[in-house]
């Protein structure tokens, strides 16, 4: 244990002339033992004799300060990303990060310069219910946007402003049993896909912490991830804090059951780079106990502890919380929803307003009468990471301010008869519990989709809430909360319907005259649903009277497909969409306007309307910039960063992240989407020409420039997004049809062209090569492509590479990792051991793993040096990564294959050449059980006619069989 030294008057920690690390060591070196633990919770202990305040972290800003009262409220992440436009970005985050500060300067400890922000998951897929969080399913501009939005939030002095910190590491695109499921990364879609959205906003400094997600991947908890030190920690410049994500260091002995007790668990932690325990709240105690215990129990040393302190100080000391001054002194709440921050807050709007289609209807040419139409036209939403809005201007606020409105909700009305009368609700404007009686009352009903349905009550124009003592009032203003409780399922029964409370899953029943909840399916009371209105008929009668309709549909950001919850499919909610068609039949001039954090598959609109608008939730400016796109004052500028697919039916399942495996993202997808990832229309036309590359034949080194002229062909002044790609024609391996590689926004005059250029560096086309473990330019023949989307390429020139002929797979240099195989059927990734290493689990019989182009040589692996006498590098533990593979096997026999296996029923496995189901037989083993699946044994074969170069398959004849690594030597014997 450390003695603390003596406090000086002016001690070096507080010396800013020094660098950061020697005031973190100077820190460092007066805290005992046990401060230093006290430092490893989210709310770090004050040390009253150094002067050391209390210290949270955990500030959320995803799109604007959140959970902390009013502050502008910007677009969601998607929004902001779908600007194209990381300066505008930039300057978000820099708004964002002065309202922090002016929170900070008023209440410090209950708003933390940490900040959790930026959320850099690549969206793999749309149905993921944190859509709405993240910027692009393309690495490469997610990290752009990361590192945009990262950088404002920062600041630009050596003095950090806030703390960014990066969120979900790893592999973290679904709700549904997220803390359970594990996310199977082959070694591509690890290095290509997921760890590229990462590492820029690592690398810059931008970001200075992460967050690892709630699942596993490839077995092992993210949270005990090799990858953030063997990654993360490599590419940052300076030290990063590694903090937990909400109770989830407590599913590692919980629902995760990966150590036996939490001390064990947390060891592992904080050994693998975890810095900071978000758990339990403000309670440290029982987190802070169990770091005490593993001490105790040798599970940790001093060192472990110092490294973790270490983190969290740097930060400190960064953030100028030691320095006399910050420049950042001077910032008071007058930055909060400033008339400047307004101003920047309408412009991201605008900027990220998205013409999907276009007849000619748009922009609107003043018009006499619009009717705004839909549960989304007078509303503004929060979702879970939004701020307070301090106003809302909504679509109908921002054209009614503009020409001549009607409105119309759309919303059916009905009430609910019952047993004995009527459901009734309370007219009191706070609301009241429902009850039974004779009187009919009226309820609204909203569709959210998924099933999900909303009841406001006529009587007080409050929505209907099931309390947590399970009575229903109508008191609440809408969905909300963390635990929604507004919405319900309609389920069908013999004589009429029963309503289910989604939260709590109990169904809706009358007892002693009190309306209320039971868990008790045969108890629930059956309703019948009488039409007392409908909304679509309703609404059409609005629209027929109006020059143009203006159809506002879309999510809440709060019911299906939001923080736990995962859509099941991609198609409004059918009401919405049978108001849509209702509304369309009276009117055709129909605009169809989608505020969603997430695509949604609107085809009929696609093929029956003449306009289709999207945008994120677009924060308190909205029905402002929604207006000036609509009727022509502004270009609209937004671009999808995401594909949006005709159906769910396009995508693949849930729970599979290897995008190369299953053709997921523009990247790999060969259908043909409703609208291409880059989609977006201007109201003029732009002209593409003279596409001129700086070298046709390049080296590894080189950097290639693109250059293209983009001319305003049209009537009007317009924004165009100039996206320039590029794809590999040929390789040994399954490569991208296409791939973003820079672009450029511009705003041309009528009539005006001008030139514009991206470098890029031929290192960026390099892919991972899993026979050598590292990245690898590939010689071979490009196209470089250049257009509005990934759908709509204008001009494409040729260009070829001078890089490496990757060579077969040597078999006398070492054991193959299984997890680098090519090619699979039926297998999960799996952990080889409980700290490093990954190897494979078959699921079921036939399952297969294929290693392409092995040179077998003549096949006796003569001269060869076998890996140097380790098998598996040390990856598997016990006794695989401690001696000679081959020590058994004696030269003079056949060539043979060693294999590391563990399996608890035991089972076989079969080698086979160039065919899993009809290949020549190579050898055969039988996998005896083993106590664990992490206790590997060594079990041999002799090779039978494996000679040149052949593909070798790895046939899984059993169930729950797993393989670490294969190693071949030149001899065998009994």
């Amino acid at each position: 244990m450390n003695e603390p030294a003596r406090h000086d008057q002016d001690p070096a920690f507080r010396n800013p002339a020094l660098s950061p690390a020697e005031r973190v060591d100077d820190l460092l070196g007066r805290l005992t033992l046990d401060e230093k633990i006290g430092l490893l919770h989210q709310y770090q202990a004050p040390v009253e004799r150094l002067g050391l305040r209390v210290f949270r972290t955990g500030t959320e800003a995803l799109h604007g300060l959140a959970w902390h009262g009013p502050a502008t409220v910007f677009p969601q992440a998607i929004g902001l990303a779908s600007t194209w436009n990381p300066d505008l970005v930039r300057q978000v985050g820099e708004a964002t990060g002065d309202e922090v500060m002016a929170f900070h300067h008023k209440d410090p400890q209950s708003v933390g310069r940490n900040v959790w922000a930026p959320v850099v998951n690549p969206l793999r897929d749309p149905r993921w219910g944190r859509n709405e969080e993240g910027y692009s399913e393309d690495p490469w501009l997610t990290g752009v946007m990361g590192t945009a939005y990262a950088r404002g939030l920062r600041g630009g002095h050596a003095v950090l402003k806030t703390a960014p910190t990066l969120k979900h590491f790893l592999g973290y695109n679904n709700e549904t049993d997220r803390c359970v499921t594990s996310s199977g990364l082959p070694p591509r879609a690890l290095h290509e896909y997921e760890l590229k959205a990462f590492r820029p906003a690592v690398e810059s400094g931008a970001a200075v912490a992460v967050m690892p997600s709630y699942n596993l991947v490839n077995g092992r908890p993210a949270h005990l991830s090799p990858l953030i030190g063997s990654h993360l920690r490599t590419w940052a410049p300076d030290d990063i804090l590694v903090v937990s994500d909400a109770y989830a260091p407590g599913n590692l002995a919980g629902l995760q059951g990966y150590h036996k007790d939490l001390p064990e668990a947390y060891a592992h932690a904080i050994k693998a780079g975890l810095d900071s325990f978000t758990q339990d709240d403000a309670d440290t105690a029982a987190t802070l106990g169990h770091v005490r215990t593993a001490l105790g129990r040798g599970l940790l040393t001093e060192a472990d502890i110092d490294a973790a302190a270490r983190h969290a100080l740097s930060i400190r000391v960064r953030l100028g919380e030691f320095d006399p001054a910050t420049p950042y002194d001077d910032i008071t709440h007058d930055v909060v929803n400033s008339p400047e921050h307004r101003r920047l807050a309408r412009e991201a709007a605008r900027q990220s307003i998205t013409l999907l289609k276009n007849d000619g209807l748009l922009p609107l040419a003043a018009p006499r009468t619009v009717a705004v139409i839909g549960p989304l036209a007078d509303a503004l939403f929060e979702d879970w990471y939004s701020g307070t809005l301090p106003y809302q201007v909504t679509a109908l606020a921002g054209l009614a301010e503009r020409c001549e409105t009607v409105f119309c909700e759309g919303a059916d009305r009905v009430a609910l008869r019952i047993e004995g009368g009527y459901v009734g609700a309370s007219a009191d404007p706070a609301g009241g519990p429902l009850y039974v009686g004779g009187e009919r009352s009226c309820f609204d009903v909203f569709d959210w989709g998924g099933g999900a349905f909303a009841f406001r009550s006529c009587a007080n124009g409050r929505h209907v809430s099931a309390g947590e003592d399970g009575v229903l009032a109508n008191d609440q203003p809408g969905p909300n909360g963390w635990e929604v409780r507004q919405t319900f399922r309609i389920e069908e029964r013999l004589r009429g319907v029963v309503l289910r409370n989604i939260s709590s899953g109990r169904y809706v029943t009358v007892a002693d005259g009190v309306v209320r909840t039971t868990d008790d399916p045969d108890a629930a009371s059956v309703l019948s649903v009488e039409p007392v209105e409908s909304g679509a008929a309703r609404a059409a009668q609005v629209a027929a009277r109006a020059d143009v309709a203006v159809v506002v549909l879309g999510d809440h950001p709060l019911v299906n497909g939001r923080e736990t919850e995962d859509r099941a499919t991609l198609a409004l909610p059918e009401r919405q969409e049978a108001l849509l068609k209702a509304v369309h039949a009276a009117n055709p001039a129909t605009v169809l306007v989608v505020s969603s954090g997430y695509p949604f598959a609107v085809t009929w609109a696609q093929e029956h309307l003449p306009a289709v608008v999207w945008s994120a939730h677009g924060g308190q400016e909205y029905g402002h910039a929604l207006a000036g796109v609509l009727l022509g004052d502004d270009d609209p500028g937004g671009r999808l960063t995401q594909t949006w697919y005709r159906s769910a039916a396009e995508l693949p399942d849930l729970l599979d992240y290897d995008i190369i495996a299953s053709d997921a993202t523009y990247l790999y997808y060969r259908g043909r989407p409703l609208y291409p990832f880059g989609h977006g229309l201007s109201y003029t036309r732009f002209a593409y020409s003279d596409l001129e590359l700086s070298s046709a034949d390049l080296a590894e080194d080189d950097t290639l420039t693109l250059r293209v002229t983009v001319t305003n062909a049209g009537e009007r002044e317009g924004e165009e997004v100039v996206q320039f790609y590029t794809r590999q024609r040929r390789s040994r391996v399954k490569q991208p049809l296409r791939q973003l590689r820079g672009f450029v926004k511009v705003r041309l005059a009528p009539g005006e062209s001008r030139t514009v250029s991206v470098d890029v560096p031929v290192a960026d086309l390099a892919f991972w090569d899993v026979t050598r473990g590292r990245f690898v330019v590939e010689e071979a023949a490009h196209k470089a492509q250049v257009g509005a989307s990934a759908g709509d390429i204008r001009l494409c020139a040729p260009f070829r590479v001078r890089g490496e002929r990757i060579p077969p797979r040597d078999l006398t240099s070492g054991p193959l990792d299984v997890a680098d195989h090519d090619e699979y059927d039926g297998v999960v990734l799996c952990d080889a051991a409980l700290d490093s290493g990954d190897a494979v689990r078959s699921t079921s019989p036939g399952s297969w793993i294929a290693f392409r182009d092995c040179d077998f040589g003549g096949g006796d692996f003569g001269g060869g040096n076998f890996g140097g006498g380790n098998f598996g590098g040390g990856d598997f533990g016990g006794d695989i990564g401690e001696r000679d593979f081959g020590g058994d096997l004696a030269d003079g026999g056949p060539p043979a294959c060693v294999l590391a296996v563990s399996s608890e029923e035991g089972g076989v496995v079969t080698l086979r050449l160039d065919d899993p189901l009809t290949g020549e037989v190579a050898g055969a083993v039988s996998v005896p059980p083993t106590a664990t699946r992490h206790d590997f044994v060594e079990v041999s074969t002799p090779l039978a006619g494996a000679a040149g170069v052949r593909d070798l398959y790895v046939v899984y004849e059993s169930e729950g069989v797993t393989v670490g690594a294969l190693g071949f030597v030149p001899g065998f014997s009994r």
